[in-house]
């Protein structure tokens, strides 16, 4: 027990050090490539900050574990969308740009609803899977097409405080800081998994809660840093894109690796849940022009009594 507690605490430590890096990284190459820096904070810290969750569901649907695989990638939205939201707009009011950002809470809750679907009617086939990855690609070339479109995607972008990196050193800093938060969230897991079967909790459990928390922990980190240095955009950006990616990028590899149903335990909550999150957070989008501090409260605390409604049932 004590190896997997120190596992923990250096998996904890590294994400921060890891997500510093990222966000340093992303903002800097957003400017020197003259994006913005929503797709910066949708794209290439969406897909990065999701390698954990990547890594840990294919590992488990290899081994033959769909609880784990599945609900990490359930646990990881709700997460996202309740948890690390929150977070960020407690540390800063997240504002919200609803021209910019009410196309991609659509999708956001289109793709939770297609996996809720897939779901109920327990579909599994590789070609399913292929059709996800698809998906995932053709809304990457749309999103860089449409950054790159607007006229304001150079003025989009958050400048740092700093001069910026060039291009390599920014590429360079964030791998850098990708790697070491995939290292650390593989810390963090493993020494929560251990610790979580020695009290005997079920692999759906495990996936729902410890898992899935452990893989958001770089979206946590992300968007907390990112929210602290004022770059809300990047932050609401990380949520939403890493929400999509964890459905039709995660879902797709893992459907195509390992082509069996959804479990059907998560039919019942879960995946209902997933898509009230996603409703609600396209609700902010719509009608309000920030996250607040007291939404951000409000958001921390549905996951708070999710996890222990799960952990409990």
């Amino acid at each position: 027990m004590t190896i997997a507690i120190l596992m923990c605490l250096g998996g904890l430590v590294a994400l921060v050090l890891g997500g510093e890096w990222l966000v340093r990284g992303a903002v800097s190459m957003a400017t020197r490539l003259g994006v913005s820096s929503l797709f910066t904070g949708l794209v290439i810290v969406g897909i990065g900050t999701s390698m954990p969750e990547m890594a840990t569901s294919v590992e488990a649907a290899i081994a033959g574990s769909p609880g784990i695989a599945w609900g990490n990638i359930a646990g990881s939205n709700l997460a996202n969308t309740l948890l690390i939201l929150g977070a960020a707009a407690l540390i800063q009011p997240i504002a919200l740009d609803r021209s910019s950002l009410i196309r991609d809470g659509a999708i956001n809750v289109a793709v939770s609803v297609l996996l809720f679907a897939i779901a109920w009617f327990a579909w599994g086939s590789i070609w399913i899977g292929l059709g996800m990855l698809a998906g995932v690609t053709g809304y990457v070339f749309w999103m860089y097409r449409q950054s790159m479109v607007s006229g304001n995607a150079a003025a989009a972008v958050d400048l740092p405080a700093t001069p910026p990196l060039s291009t390599l050193a920014s590429a360079g800093l964030l791998l850098a800081g990708l790697a070491v938060m995939v290292v650390g969230a593989g810390y963090l897991v493993t020494g929560a998994v251990d610790l979580a079967r020695t009290f005997g909790m079920s692999e759906t459990v495990i996936g729902l809660t410890i898992v899935a928390v452990g893989t958001s922990l770089p979206e946590l980190t992300a968007s907390a840093i990112a929210a602290w240095r004022g770059h809300s955009e990047m932050a609401i950006g990380n949520v939403l894109g890493s929400n999509i990616f964890n459905i039709l990028l995660i879902g797709g590899v893992t459907m195509a690796v390992s082509p069996t149903a959804i479990p059907a335990e998560l039919i019942d909550m879960e995946l209902p849940l997933v898509i009230a999150s996603a409703l609600l957070v396209a609700g902010f989008i719509a009608f309000r022009k920030q996250i607040g501090r007291i939404a951000g409260a409000g958001l921390a605390a549905l996951f708070a009594l999710n996890t222990a409604f799960v952990l409990a049932s």
